[in-house]
């Protein structure tokens, strides 16, 4: 099912440029994106993936992951096929990275979503999985009708969203969880196929427009866990704000990296101090079943103690219950 696209330009000889994300694509008629979803048809530029979903759960809100908004909520995933970036370390790869010109997916309206997450008892729709920007035109008009309804909206994206299309969904989006995937410019291009500065503005961005956001980092051995690369990124959320919430998240071998080592356990707690040294008051460490409570900044005792995305909340009127201590978040 296809729709023309939101936020293009028409240009000479039937070309168009593509203004929704930071890759800002000119296609030729007849060709696609870097997504490979968004394709020109005579000077046209349509939405390929429209309202078609590839994937369709009901998940913790903690699996976004997501610690500081709505702990212990149940969030309606969804995701439509195609990407923007080529990671070489894509996890959800068999969806994201179509290698055929057919985009597969289930016809869904925006209402049938919307009810789906209201029957099972979520809170929230979360647009994850592959990168929500590329299905931009079927979220927007999700998200629309899920705040009408009461529920919250979440991104869990890569951030190479453009500065205008971000202003345009701002209005309903609640949360996001942002990958900071390194603080080199070649980390971004070589594993990525993207750059690096467009994702620093738009986690700025996020933050100036008000949405809660929490920042993760896969460490990959041997690409992005050295001391001063992990150094520089918890400096840049510090930067921002120390309550911003930073995920370390353990690397295992898969699509085109799998001939890399899992991350050790010591490399996270190794990241782990580093983000405390620089100041930052929640870190958390992912994908090794440790290293995941919130303990309170100030006295140090747990205030959400986490397992395998299940959360018991221990937090009264959004303050540790031991010392009064204001704990960040939405929802807490």
């Amino acid at each position: 099912m296809a729709q023309e696209a939101m936020f293009y330009k028409k240009l000479e000889n039937d070309k168009v440029q593509c203004l929704l994300c930071s890759h800002y694509c000119t296609i030729s008629s007849g060709k696609r994106g870097i997504c490979r979803v968004r394709e020109n048809q005579e000077g046209i530029l349509y939405s390929l993936n429209y309202r078609k979903l590839i994937a369709a759960n009901i998940d913790p809100i903690e699996k976004k992951p997501l610690f500081h908004f709505y702990p212990g909520s149940q969030s309606y995933s969804i995701a439509a096929m195609g990407c923007n970036f080529r990671c070489l370390h894509c996890q959800n790869w068999s969806i994201s990275q179509p290698e055929r010109d057919v985009i597969e997916g289930q016809v869904v309206s925006p209402e049938k979503v919307v009810q789906n997450a209201l029957n099972s008892g979520c809170l929230s729709i979360s647009y994850t999985y592959t990168e929500p920007t590329i299905y931009f035109e079927t979220a927007f008009e999700i998200s629309q009708l899920a705040r009408q309804k009461g529920l919250k909206n979440v991104f869990v994206t890569n951030g190479y969203i453009s500065p205008d299309a971000l202003n345009n969904f701002a209005p309903y989006l609640d949360a996001a969880n942002i990958d900071l995937k390194a603080m080199s410019d070649s980390f971004y291009r070589e594993v990525c196929g993207a750059k690096l500065k467009p994702v620093l503005d738009r986690i700025k961005q996020y933050y100036e427009l008000g949405i809660w956001i929490e920042i993760t980092t896969l460490i990959i051995p041997g690409y992005n866990d050295k001391d001063d690369e992990l150094e520089a990124i918890a400096q840049f959320i510090a930067d921002i704000d120390r309550e911003i919430p930073w995920h370390i998240s353990a690397f295992y071998p898969t699509y085109k990296l799998d001939n890399v080592p899992p991350t050790p356990v010591s490399a996270l707690q190794r990241a782990y101090q580093i983000g405390r040294d620089r100041g930052l008051r929640y870190v958390y460490e992912g994908n090794v079943g440790q290293g995941e409570n919130t303990d309170c900044p100030s006295c140090g005792k747990t205030v959400i103690k986490r397992q395998y995305f299940s959360a018991e909340n221990r937090i009264k009127d959004g303050k540790c219950p031991f010392c009064g201590e204001k704990i960040h978040g939405i929802g807490m």
